[in-house]
């Protein structure tokens, strides 16, 4: 009987709080940088932090296409959204005080806006994709030396949402590329990529025909998905090393798009997971409960059964189940289907 009670104080405490907000809750936008210009309210500050945080957000999880629909939202919706906000930081510089804010929005207040705009957001687990930037020059490949986008690649038009990783030289690579110099966009991203195969990989394809327009070619497998895209930029009149940083810029945003694409979430369509979980020594409900809530993907968690051994609960989570099981694999929690019945346990 006791054994039975200190289940359901268990169920009652921690099943029905809901997610917890963390360092890595996609909702919470850290590193707002506002200037105190001295003639500013406190209640202004905020509002410019707020603001500027919204913007922050939805242009790291959002599309480009829906970032149109929430363009002109009003300051006073924003800060309905907030949960709470605060100077995380005061900095001097050159005798200027700027303040560095931490805002957090409401999850669910997100989610029932971008369900009544009709939006899907991202959430970018694996911001990882090995790249290899080539360039074709009065009919030459440049793989590695006198390759201009493989020099910079990494230090221009830095970004925290994906991270660019190009591939030590090899002379496989610079073989493979050769063998099809007639049609680079025919190489297979396995064999290019061998040690990485399991990885977001990308090859581009630049060239540089010295004509008003040129033509940059996609290669890109993003999560199992291979897809390839066209790009034609205009040079402007822009000299040759602008023209480049250009490319990288678009190049970048566009791949930064695609990979947004491929993990969407929509808030309108929610998915159900049934599982037991079976209690013991090392599977106790405790730790079960504090590895769920740090899943953003979880909406809601409901017991349908209990006894002394076990629960049987239901999980109510957004996107796609391998996304799922990918992140209940980060937090430790193992599941599997046996007999048409989903289990999960701690590892």
């Amino acid at each position: 009987m006791k054994l039975n009670k200190l289940i359901i104080c268990i169920l009652i405490l921690f099943f029905k709080t809901g997610n917890v907000l963390s360092d890595n809750d996609i909702f919470n936008v850290n590193n707002i940088e506002i200037k105190n210009e001295g003639k500013v309210s406190n209640k202004e500050f905020s509002s410019q932090a707020m603001e500027k945080a919204f913007y922050k957000l939805i242009d790291k999880i959002l599309l480009e296409q829906d970032l149109k629909k929430l363009s002109n939202f009003k300051i006073s919706e924003i800060k309905d959204l907030v949960i709470y906000y605060q100077v995380a930081k005061k900095i001097e510089e050159n005798n200027k005080e700027k303040l560095i804010f931490t805002v957090s929005f409401d999850k669910n207040k997100i989610h029932n806006l971008f369900s009544k705009k009709g939006i899907s957001y991202s959430e970018i687990t694996n911001k990882e994709i090995f790249i290899l930037p080539v360039l074709k020059k009065e009919d030459k490949i440049y793989v590695y030396n006198q390759n201009f986008f493989y020099d910079n690649w990494k230090d221009l038009h830095q970004t925290d949402l994906v991270e660019f990783i190009l591939p030590i030289e090899k002379i496989e690579i610079i073989q493979l590329i050769n063998t099809n110099y007639s049609n680079l966009m025919n190489i297979n991203l396995e064999r290019m990529f061998e040690e990485y195969s399991s990885k977001n990989i990308a090859m581009v394809l630049i060239e540089d025909m010295n004509k008003n327009e040129e033509k940059i070619y996609l290669k890109v497998r993003i999560s199992g998905k291979n897809i390839i895209k066209k790009i034609v930029l205009k040079r402007e009149n822009q000299s040759e090393k602008i023209f480049y940083e250009r490319i990288i810029f678009d190049v970048k945003k566009e791949i930064i798009n695609i990979i947004k694409s491929q993990n969407l979430i929509d808030v309108r369509t929610p998915s159900f997971l049934n599982a037991k979980f079976d209690i013991n020594k090392k599977n106790n409900l405790l730790a079960l409960n504090q590895r769920l809530r740090k899943i953003d993907l979880i909406e809601d968690i409901f017991v349908q059964e209990f006894n002394n051994s076990s629960v049987l609960i239901k999980i109510k989570y957004l996107g796609k189940l391998d996304k799922m099981i990918e992140q209940l694999k980060e937090q430790d929690i193992i599941l599997n289907l046996i007999s048409e019945q989903w289990s999960i346990k701690l590892s």
